[in-house]
């Protein structure tokens, strides 16, 4: 059975890290954040990213820059980076373990079963800093699939400065649905499944609205409309 061992892990890749020449900051920031979030949940098999989050963990700005750099990691045998093409799924990544007695990087295979770091709470003898602020706000991301109950969605909604009849029809939307994309497939991260649903009802409002507009600018031209054969005798 192949465990991750925290310290020899690290050391191991950061003594890659200095030896290869291909690789910048960026590269570097990424992998941390993946490592972040992989020791977060105890070192599993394989789990799944939402891309935001990556981006605010390693202070990355571009997606495109994301992309490039994630796969990178993938081509440069630090990662397995399998991308969705789903607004709705999160990409999955597969860590290689490093540090083993052999030295070479091996796939981990098994959930991890004894040592993982707290990210609020140090461990013993080690020195463990909150890398970001709204710890509370990543932890829900990535493991809550619903919301605790309507009052939940009523308030990211009002820090999102979103109204609060949408709050009300995305709870009781997806409530009925029992959380599923379709009735089918399983919310991942009810956040950014709402996210999702105000672009949709912002393009819904601005496609509205140039429908509505169209239509009045129509209705201006059929009023404007005057015949070729005005008989100018008859009074005005």
């Amino acid at each position: 059975m192949t465990e991750v061992n925290f310290i020899q892990h690290l050391k191991a890749v950061f003594l890659l890290f200095a030896k290869d020449n291909r690789l910048n900051p960026t590269h570097i920031s990424l992998y941390l954040a993946f490592f972040q979030i992989w020791n977060h949940n105890r070192f599993p098999q394989r789990f799944y990213v939402n891309r935001e989050e990556v981006m605010r963990l390693a202070k990355i700005g571009s997606k495109s820059t994301y992309h490039r750099c994630a796969k990178d990691l993938n081509n440069f045998e630090y990662l397995l980076y399998f991308p969705s093409h789903n607004p709705f799924k999160g990409s999955e990544i597969n860590m290689l373990i490093f540090g083993t007695s052999s030295g070479q990087a091996l796939v981990s295979s098994v959930p991890f079963s004894g040592q993982a770091l707290d990210l609020s709470v140090p461990n013993s003898g080690q020195v463990v800093g909150r890398l970001y602020k709204h710890n509370k706000t990543i932890v829900n991301s990535y493991k809550l699939q619903k919301p605790k109950n309507e009052n939940q969605v009523l308030d990211f909604f009002k820090k999102q400065k979103w109204s609060e009849m949408e709050a009300a029809k995305f709870f009781n939307h997806y409530e009925s649905t029992g959380w599923k994309l379709g009735g089918k497939v399983q919310i991942e991260n009810w956040q950014a499944t709402a996210k999702n649903w105000m672009i949709k009802a912002a393009e819904i409002a601005l496609k509205t609205k140039t429908n509505e507009n169209g239509s009045q600018l129509s209705q201006n031209r059929d009023n404007l409309h005057t015949t070729r054969n005005k008989d100018y005798n008859q009074p005005l």
